[in-house]
């Protein structure tokens, strides 16, 4: 009985003592390495962007150095998309009173209009650690200084339309671009497993920008006024990053 007792103590001596060194792991340091990133994301527009775009999307791509001290630093590059225009007078000189086109040959066709664009700058920010059990997890907080560029992009497929050919359809464009700023917060995940590396969040863009058309011929008049375009965005992306191990060999999570 006496022999039962003492191993029984022994034995909740010992998960105890497991217990304790489980709960009280120090967490690992951060990690350092270059983090390639693919991200995506929906934009509502705001300022001057709002009086010629609706809703919009974009896509693209980022490279950043991490630290060990949880700072980002690197190039990204967005690639947006939509198909909302809210421009009335668009076009309005060649169109009918049916809002169709007339081609070369007298057949009344259509002509599809997209927003189409871009944003590319170098980006900085840190990563403020809120995991328990990582010390790559937390907020991101990050700002990115560049250029933006967007304009409407006029698709004539059987190049039918005269009035749309050549440089005859920079007059219609709406070529807008300057530098612009950006502010991004959202949480960042690195798991351990190589397989979910993920940040989700909240950006915020203005666009100093100028038109840069010397003439729209559906509204006679040059396109060089200053512009504030606003984007407010939900972003998200997918990470793939290469370590560095502390024998400074690479791996990949």
């Amino acid at each position: 009985m006496q022999k039962l007792l003492i191993l029984i103590l022994v034995m909740l001596s010992l998960q105890a003592y497991a217990q304790d060194d489980l709960f009280n792991t120090p967490k690992p340091p951060s990690r350092k390495g270059v983090i390639f990133g693919v991200n995506g994301g929906i934009d509502f527009p705001g300022g001057d962007m709002a009086d010629r775009f609706g809703t919009s999307y974009r896509a693209g791509g980022q490279v950043l150095y991490k630290t060990k001290s949880n700072w980002v630093i690197g190039p990204k590059f967005d690639y947006m998309f939509g198909n909302k225009l809210k421009i009335d007078s668009l076009m309005i000189n060649i169109i009918d009173k049916y809002g169709s086109f007339i081609s070369s040959t007298g057949q009344r066709i259509g002509v599809t209009i997209f927003q189409r664009g871009y944003m590319m700058g170098l980006q900085g920010g840190k990563i403020f650690n809120i995991g328990k059990s990582s010390s790559d997890n937390g907020i991101l907080a990050m700002t990115t200084v560049g250029f933006m560029e967007h304009k409407v992009f006029i698709r004539d497929r059987d190049d039918a339309i005269p009035q749309l050919r050549g440089d005859y359809k920079k007059g219609y464009d709406r070529l807008t671009n300057g530098w612009m700023l950006e502010q991004y917060v959202g949480y960042t995940y690195f798991a351990n497993n190589n397989l979910l590396n993920f940040h989700i969040g909240l950006n915020v863009s203005a666009g100093f920008t100028q038109g840069r058309r010397d003439f729209l011929y559906d509204v006679m008049r040059t396109d060089n006024e200053s512009r504030i375009d606003l984007l407010f965005g939900i972003r998200g992306g997918w990470y793939i990053p290469i370590f560095k191990r502390k024998s400074e060999e690479f791996f990949f999570e």
